[in-house]
């Protein structure tokens, strides 16, 4: 099935707005996550997630780029911002030593700019047109690159962050069609996991809420949604072959591989020491048991759908109400 072949993603005109409350953490008990389930949102963002991963199938990110969309070019002006506000608010030195983890100029510095300049910079980026919609797409932006209290990363904020592309999708700032949907996959969330990588790495962000060993990654997961999304069809390439990935340390994944599974395991290869099977037992497990990729794929939205959207320690922080409906 392709993107085309999927049901269209609903539209919401900015008058629809008028009464509505912008969204704010509502998961609070085990009741709540099965409500959460039910809910309109929930659908939403479930059929967004579905639309891209079937925009990418069959396709590479490519190295270079043509013309884009001005709202996909202004979401990745949006982004180098972001990035080059890390040039400017290097991590603090405490004492004799920088800590090792959670460097606290993430919340002194970078998530302060981010709260006082945020307004402005949805601003630039709505134009004109939605500024109604920035009460309602702002908590999400908010709560995509980590946590400025616990100084944490984790698939809950990535969550917000396709939320947040969600919302954009359904006010029409972007364009739900499956071209642009494949852009906003291989040039807006990488580009987004690209910076996300470098905040962790500088300011030595925690995993928010990490599994250990028994997790499928310490900070990620849609990347290998999408990853695995790109080869679902094809049989060239084994699952197995991921085991093979080797990285030298000064070379970035994405400057290396067109494929965001490939390039999320040589990632992990390059901050994680020891054996592979030992540091990271499920996706192990996957490239030794899955035999293709369709069930890799299948799998991968399944367990999604369980251990990051199931579980209520990871969607409790997560904003919801407003664009992304809470009620059925």
């Amino acid at each position: 099935m392709s993107s085309s072949q999927l049901r269209q993603l609903r539209q919401i005109s900015p008058s629809d707005l008028a009464n509505a409350t912008p969204p704010e953490p509502k998961i609070r008990s085990d009741e709540d996550v099965k409500y959460w389930k039910d809910t309109t949102g929930y659908n939403d963002y479930q059929l967004f997630l579905r639309r891209l991963n079937e925009s990418v199938v069959g396709h590479t990110v490519p190295r270079g780029f043509g013309d884009c969309s001005q709202a996909i070019t202004n979401l990745l002006s949006l982004l180098d911002t972001l990035d080059a506000w890390i040039d400017e608010t290097p991590p603090q030195k405490l004492g004799m030593a920088t800590p090792r983890f959670g460097n606290p100029a993430f919340r002194e510095y970078w998530g302060d700019r981010l709260g006082k300049e945020s307004q402005n910079l949805l601003d630039k980026l709505l134009g004109p047109d939605l500024p109604s919609a920035i009460p309602f797409v702002k908590p999400y932006f908010m709560t995509s690159f980590g946590s400025f209290q616990r100084l944490d990363y984790g698939t809950g904020h990535e969550t917000s962050f396709a939320l947040f592309l969600c919302c954009l999708s359904l006010v029409r700032f972007l364009d739900p069609s499956p071209e642009e949907e494949r852009v906003i996959v291989f040039r807006v969330f990488v580009r987004y996991i690209r910076l996300c990588w470098r905040l962790q790495d500088t300011y030595k962000l925690e995993p928010a809420g990490s599994h250990g060993v028994w997790g499928l990654d310490d900070y990620s997961f849609l990347p290998y949604i999408f990853g695995s999304g790109q080869l679902r069809d094809q049989t060239a390439i084994p699952v197995s072959d991921v085991l093979d990935v080797t990285l030298a340390r000064d070379e970035h994944p994405m400057d290396r591989f067109d494929n965001l599974y490939f390039m999320s395991i040589a990632r992990i290869k390059q901050v994680k020491y020891g054996p592979f099977f030992e540091h990271s037992s499920q996706l192990h497990s996957i490239a030794t048991q899955v035999q293709n990729w369709g069930k890799v794929n299948k799998g991968l939205f399944e367990m999604y759908q369980v251990e990051v959207l199931g579980k209520r320690v990871v969607v409790q922080h997560v904003p919801l109400g407003g664009l992304v409906e809470w009620g059925c």
